[in-house]
């Protein structure tokens, strides 16, 4: 293994709070790596500090030579001054340097920077990377490439810094939460392109398909301490099952003897000489060992739910647009006792919106909506809530509730409740502003669950916690006593949580599906196949033989190998004679515009006529 980063004796601290201390592992190349740790424990921290964004306290971190590193920041900073496309191509690389003045050099229009770029062009061999980019764009959906950063949203924002990313074919990619703000067809678009390429990885996400179908490798972080589990999310889940396992039998056997020292401690207080000094120090050691509290402590949630009578809620006619873009039109629906729906769709179709028009936060256009008597919405926005970073937890959610009534009709006080969300103590007395992005969000999440909802709505929920709150809060939404309405682009979530789907098309058209997402998946693809078995006879290739003998070209797949032939042979002669025209420099200013959108256009006609030509020749060879 080619080691392509080092990471070494790493410490960092934030005042009193140690996130990590002495940590160390390799990535090497080929590798990719998912790192998971709970929320607050440094995750990010460590992505920036192996970047160089962020300080360490102690040690070093060691890159290969010569190695060109991308990285994807959670919450990325673009300039918003400039536009789509010269913020994809300002990515570092000497090929996205050549494409970025290629760019520059069309929309100025000048003459002495376009051959310049040309120059750089050929090169650096960058014409294939600026169709590639130009894909890459597509498939994350954007379209408008002079649109400027200050005008998109911020999950757009978080597509067009992803593509300056990949677009730059870095030979390590950091990516810190890919997936948010990503739809799902983007979401299994960026699998397929992080398993199908070249890249070494090393990411956090909470997206546990993602962790499963893209990583070969996982690293841990629990208790400041670094794991390494050589296989993917599945594997992982596995093996650190089993390490939990030793080490409770380990803290079981110590805490058996800690009883037995513990006793001995307290009849022989006469013994404690100097001989016995030995056994005192090993009984502090043991009490260590037998009081720890390992990470199989999990989160628990056990909050009641307000009486939920038989009229929940129904939507008749609903009707909602933003001048012509329609959100809404004519959707009518009447919510069940129990039901668990979740709603997916694109970026852009009205997720969002449509909760808040039921939750009557922003009025529809046309239609009616009426609430039962006994429902008590539990809305998690997804741009989560605003909480006072100079209050202290605890008086943060005291603010809400002083005592929270359990499922079983016990109570906790608000401090209980907040040990059961993994906030110790020290952490209850911390102010908000030293919680984690993540751990706000836990705490957001706690605020509304303390208020007893029997409605519970949660627009991406999945966003910035970690994957152990995740599990807590799936095994707690499985057993809610009431309605849970769901928007999320996490997979593995929604197949946990709902049973059914709303689907968002786009402009205003909404379709329901009975089951879970991966039900639904397996679903439009059967719908594909089938529409492709459809298409009309004469737009399909004709059909391979029943006899395992290879097929020879037909007479018209013959003649249109020929005519690729020449096509081709004319566009590189066509090529070879604009570049003389251009190095000639004798060209009006708008000629040599043209001529030179016409190379880059000449290149790509060549890569579809070549593949065909090629996809015949292969044909024509084994049938030989």
């Amino acid at each position: 293994m080619i080691p392509y980063l080092q990471v070494e004796d790493i410490s960092k601290s934030f005042g009193d709070l140690v996130l990590f201390q002495d940590i160390r592992f390799t990535v090497g190349k080929d590798q990719r790596v998912g790192l998971i740790a709970r929320n607050g424990a440094g995750k990010s921290t460590l992505l920036k500090i192996i970047t160089g964004v962020e300080s360490k306290d102690s040690g070093n971190i060691v890159w290969q030579n010569d190695l060109q590193v991308g990285y994807l920041d959670q919450n990325p900073t673009l300039d918003s001054e400039r536009s789509i496309i010269e913020n994809v191509f300002a990515s570092a690389g000497e090929k996205a340097k050549a494409i970025f003045s290629y760019q520059k050099a069309l929309a100025l229009g000048a003459k002495g920077d376009m051959q310049s770029a040309l120059d750089l062009m050929e090169k650096h061999n960058a014409w294939d990377v600026e169709i590639k980019a130009r894909q890459i764009l597509t498939d994350l959906k954007i379209t408008d490439l002079g649109q400027h950063v200050s005008t998109l949203s911020g999950g757009q924002q978080k597509r067009v810094a992803l593509a300056a990313a990949l677009v730059s074919e870095p030979d390590f990619l950091i990516l810190d939460e890919p997936t948010n703000h990503l739809d799902l067809d983007m979401v299994e678009w960026l699998e397929d392109y992080l398993k199908n390429s070249r890249i070494t990885l090393l990411m956090v996400t909470h997206d546990r398909f993602f962790l499963n179908r893209v990583c070969t490798d996982i690293i841990e972080i629990d208790h400041k301490e670094i794991f390494w589990y050589k296989g993917n999310y599945s594997y992982f889940i596995e093996k650190r099952q089993e390490r939990i396992d030793a080490r409770t039998a380990q803290v079981d056997k110590a805490s058996n003897l800690f009883k037995k020292e513990l006793d001995w401690m307290r009849r022989s207080p006469q013994a404690r000489t100097t001989k016995a000094k030995y056994r005192i120090d090993a009984f502090y050691e043991i009490r260590e060992k037998a009081t720890q509290r390992f990470g199989n402590n999990d989160v628990r949630i056990k909050v009641g739910a307000a009486r939920l009578g038989k009229k929940i809620l129904e939507a008749k006619g609903l009707h909602k647009s933003f001048g012509d873009i329609a959100i809404l039109n004519d959707f009518s629906y009447t919510f069940n006792r129990f039901e668990r729906l979740g709603i997916v769709g694109d970026n852009g179709t009205g997720k969002s919106t449509f909760i808040n028009v039921i939750t009557q936060s922003i009025p529809s256009d046309k239609g009616t909506i009426e609430v039962g008597e006994t429902v008590v919405f539990g809305y998690y926005r997804q741009e989560g809530m605003k909480i006072n970073d100079n209050l202290r937890v605890i008086d943060a959610a005291r603010e809400i509730a002083e005592v929270v009534t359990l499922g079983d009709g016990k109570t906790l006080s608000t401090s209980q409740f907040l040990a059961m969300f993994l906030f110790e103590p020290d952490v209850q007395n911390a102010f908000v502003s030293k919680l984690s992005g993540g751990e706000k969000r836990r705490l957001y999440l706690l605020t509304i669950l303390m208020r007893s909802p029997n409605f519970l709505i949660l627009d991406e929920p999945t966003n910035d916690l970690d994957i152990e709150t995740l599990n807590v809060l799936e095994s707690y939404l499985e057993n809610f006593p009431g309605v849970v309405l769901v928007v999320s682009h996490d997979r593995h979530f929604l197949d946990k949580v709902v049973d059914g789907l709303l689907i968002f098309e786009g402009n205003g058209e909404i379709s329901g599906f009975p089951g879970a997402y991966t039900d639904y998946y397996e679903w439009k693809k059967e719908q594909q196949i089938i529409i492709q078995k459809e298409k009309p006879v004469q737009e399909k290739a004709k059909p391979k033989p029943s006899s395992q003998k290879q097929r020879k070209l037909s007479f018209t797949e013959r003649n249109e190998m020929e005519s690729l032939s020449v096509d081709i042979e004319s566009l590189e002669n066509e090529k070879a004679e604009i570049e003389s025209e251009i190095n000639s420099t004798s060209l009006h200013h708008d000629d040599l515009m043209r001529k030179s959108q016409r190379i880059a256009q000449i290149i790509e006609i060549l890569d579809s006529k070549g593949e065909r030509w090629l996809e015949l020749m292969e044909i024509d060879e084994n049938a030989g």
